[in-house]
């Protein structure tokens, strides 16, 4: 009887990649040659020694199967959820947290001494008392069958079905169980990605830790109507019952092809298309597109710290770069004498000014550009700023715009980052301008994962 051949191997886990996976390499025998086989191992540490197996290795990379860690590194623990082993949310369940952050810290200072800045500066991760329900916000996916779940790790096309999420907070939880529930009963079929027919697509829950409010959205193919309309309404009926702190359910029109939390036309079941929420004592309108900080807690710490670096003055102007709805520019406009934001998404913008509004500010001016463009245009405007803030996305701000912030001069740059690769990469533009890097504090905003956020501070001529 035919089949696929299973090789293993016993190795000793070198190091981890950028997604929190172990690496190692190994030797093996293909056609009477000895091979190098870099291994990729989920659920692995440094250091620890561990049985693997592989499907027929052809390649000279994969991804192995852990059999037996037959030497376990001494912060080892086991996983607290039972779909850890499979669900793509998580990678460290099975490291101590205090583990997670020293890992984290030493990979911020590495990245910085490779372009050639002093590790020194480096503070240890600010971590969170309690690293567990902090995310406010999640987005599950329907199977082609109708099961609602997380995408398995390495595998977009493969729907685990959830029966809880430790990182998630506990009302979404709840919701997304409810829906599923919901789903099952009705038999509605999901959405299947090759063929592109399907009804259920995505499930996005957002939930305020300040107030209490909850949004449900679900993602569809088709509106609530005809034969829909009686699902819909039994929809409503559950949720708004098993969650009355729902204040916006809503059924979103998704026809598009690709593979996003996009909608068409919005469909309000029951509450409004918003929630209000709230981060260091001001009120943000969130709909189901908005950007927003997903861990509050850890958001209030980089917004204090980004304040405490950047010292704001009565008396000085200020550039917000990638703003977003303000999360940044309402603190710092309570503190400086006038406050200019730019970002490229015109939603955001509109709401970065109705934010403002809600919080009783006057002192901004938020502008709906690219930020090369943005900041041309808000110097010849607005001046020379002594303060910058950017919080750029995963991409970074990239060359030409550092070099565009170098130009502009301000005294103070404080630099607010999700990816501290790109993060190095952009600061080094800064130096042949006379920056000095000054501080940088990593911040734990998604623990269990491989990602740590940064806040920095440069300052010109020091």
């Amino acid at each position: 009887m035919g089949g696929v051949t299973k090789h293993s191997f016993v190795a000793e886990v070198h190091q981890l990649d950028k997604k929190g996976i172990g690496q190692t390499v190994v030797w093996h025998e293909e056609d009477g040659k000895r091979k190098k086989l870099k291994l990729a191992i989920p659920s692995t540490l440094p250091g620890e020694k561990v049985r693997v197996a592989i499907d027929e290795p052809k390649r000279r990379r994969a991804i192995a199967r852990l059999e037996e860690v037959m030497e376990p590194h001494p912060e080892r623990l086991e996983p607290p959820c039972p779909h850890f082993d499979r669900c793509g949310g998580c990678v460290w369940q099975h490291w101590h947290y205090a583990g997670q952050l020293r890992h984290k810290t030493e990979h911020v200072k590495t990245l910085l001494k490779e372009h050639g800045f002093d590790p020194g500066v480096v503070r240890d991760t600010i971590g969170m008392e309690h690293p567990w329900h902090y995310r406010n916000k999640m987005e599950f996916t329907f199977s082609p069958e109708g099961l609602l779940g997380l995408h398995e790790q390495g595998n977009f096309r493969q729907i685990i079905s959830l029966e809880t999420c430790l990182i998630a907070g506990k009302n979404i939880v709840e919701a997304a169980m409810e829906v599923a529930s919901w789903a099952r009963d009705h038999r509605l079929p999901g959405y299947h990605k090759d063929t592109h027919e399907g009804l259920l697509r995505h499930l996005m829950v957002r939930e305020s830790f300040a107030t209490g409010e909850v949004m449900v959205a679900l993602f569809a193919t088709e509106a609530p109507e005809g034969e829909l309309k009686e699902a819909a309404a039994d929809l409503t009926e559950r949720i708004t019952k098993a969650l009355p702190q729902v204040k916006s359910l809503l059924w979103l029109e998704n026809r598009a092809w690709a593979d996003r939390t996009q909608a068409e036309q919005t469909h309000v079941l029951a509450g409004r298309d918003f929630i209000y929420d709230e981060l260091c004592g001001f009120r943000y309108r969130l709909w189901f597109d908005t950007f927003f900080q997903t861990n509050p807690v850890q958001a209030e710490k980089l917004v204090e710290l980004a304040l405490e670096m950047g010292e704001p003055k009565p008396d000085e102007k200020m550039i917000d770069l990638f703003c977003g709805v303000g999360t940044f520019s309402l603190p710092f406009a309570k503190r400086v004498k006038a406050l200019a934001g730019i970002e490229i998404v015109e939603t955001s913008i509109e709401s970065a000014k109705r934010n403002a509004k809600d919080n009783g500010i006057d002192n901004t001016y938020f502008l709906a550009r690219d930020a090369r463009r943005g900041i041309d245009e808000v110097l010849e405007q607005f001046g020379r700023p002594e303060l910058l803030l950017l919080d750029p996305p995963r991409s970074g701000a990239g060359g030409k715009v550092m070099r565009k912030i170098g130009r502009a001069r301000p005294e103070r740059v404080v630099y607010v980052s999700c990816n501290p690769e790109t993060f190095a990469a952009d600061i080094t533009e800064l130096v042949p301008f006379g920056y000095t890097l000054k501080t940088v504090q990593p911040v734990d905003l998604f623990p269990h994962t491989a990602h740590v956020e940064c806040c920095a501070l440069l300052v010109r001529g020091a």
